[in-house]
């Protein structure tokens, strides 16, 4: 049975459910590597498009509110009908490219340097942890699953809550402030978000080993996709604590 993933958009049944397709073409490694890389180099590009535009002086908002919410009307619409992968995956990955890049270029203009360390950490965690998984250091055993899946949840719940309560000028104590506590938090929810790997990596092998549909090369790739964005903004509002406590 194909094995859980703490990332939303991949679980037990994402691979087992799609119904009989012994005639079509299967799933290999290979092809969601490529289509992960594809799927990257749009994000990248997007967002170097939205990082001129600001350094031009546009006005950024449509394309951070559109990244948000566009971004999340396409990762459940592609997490509920995963045949739409291969169309909606590259759209995804412009919209959330275009929200990284206005939102990164904000952090850049108040801390210079800061977006590279950034981007330079979220490449090592990400290379880190597939070499991890490699060696067979941490293996995606059905208890590691539930601990991850669970501490995802949790990290969800608390920042749907922060975003509610803002609306009647209620923060969550810590979790925004730049605190030795605020910055611990950061640093576990960065660990939880790294840990989505590893289970990314297992179901998708696992996928591949079962001869999963094609288009569910684009699913993995999207699956990955979401981690690693989730991933560099924890990273970046981690980085953005620690300047703001010299």
């Amino acid at each position: 049975m194909i094995g859980r993933s703490g990332n939303p958009t991949l679980n037990e049944k994402t691979f087992a459910n799609q119904g009989n397709y012994e005639n079509q073409e299967r799933m290999t490694i290979g092809g969601t590597v490529n289509k992960s890389f594809m799927a990257l180099a749009l994000l990248v590009g997007a967002a170097v498009i939205s990082w001129t535009m600001f350094a031009n002086g546009y006005n950024m908002n449509p394309y951070l509110i559109g990244g948000v919410i566009g971004g999340a009307i396409l990762a459940l619409i592609i997490s509920f009908v995963p045949t739409t992968a291969p169309f909606l995956t590259p759209i995804y990955a412009i919209a959330k490219g275009l929200f990284l890049g206005a939102i990164s270029a904000r952090f850049e203009a108040w801390q210079g340097g800061i977006t590279l360390q950034a981007v330079l950490l979220t490449m090592c965690v990400f290379m880190g942890m597939l070499l991890v998984y490699r060696l067979g250091l941490i293996k995606a055993t059905d208890g590691f699953r539930k601990g991850v899946i669970t501490a995802t949840a949790g990290v969800a719940l608390v920042y749907l809550f922060s975003f509610i309560l803002g609306f009647f000028g209620i923060t969550i104590p810590y979790l925004h402030e730049s605190s030795l506590i605020g910055i611990g938090i950061s640093v576990v929810i960065i660990i939880i978000a790294a840990l989505n790997f590893i289970l990314d990596f297992n179901l998708i092998e696992e996928g591949a080993e079962q001869g999963a549909p094609k288009y569910m090369e684009w699913y993995g790739a999207f699956g990955l996709l979401v981690t690693l964005v989730w991933l560099y903004i924890e990273i970046i509002r981690l980085l953005a604590k620690i300047a703001n406590r010299d």
